[in-house]
């Protein structure tokens, strides 16, 4: 895969869709003796993403090194910043999982350090994520403060019955169709990206919608138009979800045919039988690559660097996307996917859709903040 920092098209990537057959996560062995990783104590406190189960990682993790993961769970980003803040003060987070757009926001406000790579192993990745663009977004000044753990997107969910729908024809633009008053559920600030994208599609902004990102003036003029369109289109909004747990509720106790979701929420729904599908739009589904960072007062940074190279594994990568039902980082994990993951994979992102994919650009703190203002007009609107 090929990650371009502020790209919208044209974006490639060695493709997850290789069909081969599972082969099993292996037999772990008993636990390894880790050279320095007790030095404070035999466990590590890792805040990431609730909604998900990560058992089999952990304990396979725990099995390999003997170090007990503690988990705190987030439902986003937003609350894991917040909660990382005071963290400085109490020390209750090691390291936290968030995605590498927002790598320049948390080396600005001093809540991170950088990944000692020595400690880390970035030769069990696959490159395209820790070289090229990817490399360079996920460091500041030279000093790495991101490694990748996973990656997926940002699409349409859709009823086969009430919303059905097909690559091609789907687009981010049926999200404010009339015909969806009353059946709509996204993400806020990723909505009104959504409309952005759509008005800029149209030729209706003043200037490309990725500008946005560059410059606060540039970013205003906008959001400010965006927000004012999709609210003429507020009826179609049912709810709006932060986390896995309440994207799914809304298809499956709320009513809603129709939303902006990850592709984990897509995938969970088919996986209990619901009759839902998930596909990319015609736009380019929106992408995003997620990784940890390592807290600036961390406790236990010696078992974190283990934790982080465990991931990298094939073994430790593949049983970590298994739980977000998302793409693998490390080398050879895609031979150890569930061939149900692979299928769903398929049937997503069908013809050009990879090569369209629109990679979140680099997000500064002022943008961030921004962004969550804007967020909350549309929510109050």
């Amino acid at each position: 895969m090929k990650y371009v920092k502020g790209s919208g098209t044209g974006v490639s990537r060695r493709s997850f869709l290789k069909a081969s057959a599972a082969v099993g996560l292996g037999v772990v062995a008993s636990p390894a003796i880790v050279t320095n990783a007790f030095s404070s104590s035999g466990e590590v406190n890792f805040m990431g993403w609730s909604g998900y189960d990560f058992k089999k990682l952990f304990d396979g993790f725990q099995a390999k090194t003997g170090i007990k993961v503690n988990f705190l769970e987030q439902p986003d980003q937003d609350s894991m910043f917040a909660q990382c803040k005071l963290s400085l003060q109490t020390g209750a987070v090691d390291f936290v999982e968030p995605t590498v757009e927002r790598t320049p926001a948390w080396v600005d406000n001093d809540i991170i350090q950088p990944w000692d790579e020595k400690k880390i192993d970035l030769a069990l990745y696959d490159q395209a994520f820790v070289t090229g663009a990817a490399g360079e977004t996920a460091q500041v000044k030279g000093k790495r403060y991101f490694i990748p753990s996973v990656w997926g997107t940002e699409a349409l969910t859709y009823s086969t019955k009430d919303a059905s729908t097909e690559y091609g024809k789907a687009s981010l633009a049926d999200l404010f169709d009339p015909k969806f008053e009353g059946k709509v559920v996204v993400r806020a600030h990723s909505s009104l990206a959504a409309m952005g994208r759509v008005l800029d599609s149209q030729g209706k902004l003043p200037k490309p919608w990725i500008e946005g990102y560059k410059d606060e003036a540039t970013m205003k003029q906008l959001w400010d138009i965006a927000l004012a369109e999709a609210i003429k289109h507020k009826a179609n909004i049912v709810q709006f979800w932060n986390g896995e747990n309440d994207a799914q509720a809304a298809f499956r106790t709320n009513g809603c045919t129709l939303g902006l979701t990850w592709d984990s929420t897509g995938y969970n729904l088919q996986k209990d039988k619901l009759p839902f599908g998930f596909v990319a739009p015609k736009e380019g589904a929106f992408a995003w690559l997620q990784g940890y960072m390592l807290m600036k007062n961390a406790k236990n940074v010696e078992q974190a660097c283990e934790f982080a190279k465990y991931v990298a594994t094939a073994e430790g990568s593949s049983a970590n996307a298994s739980a977000f039902s998302a793409n693998p980082t490390g080398k050879g994990a895609i031979d150890l996917m569930d061939p149900a993951v692979v299928a769903f994979y398929k049937s997503a992102y069908p013809g050009d859709a990879l090569q369209k994919l629109y990679w979140w650009p680099s997000q500064a703190a002022w943008f961030l903040k921004l962004r969550g203002e804007y967020a909350d007009k549309w929510k109050a609107a």
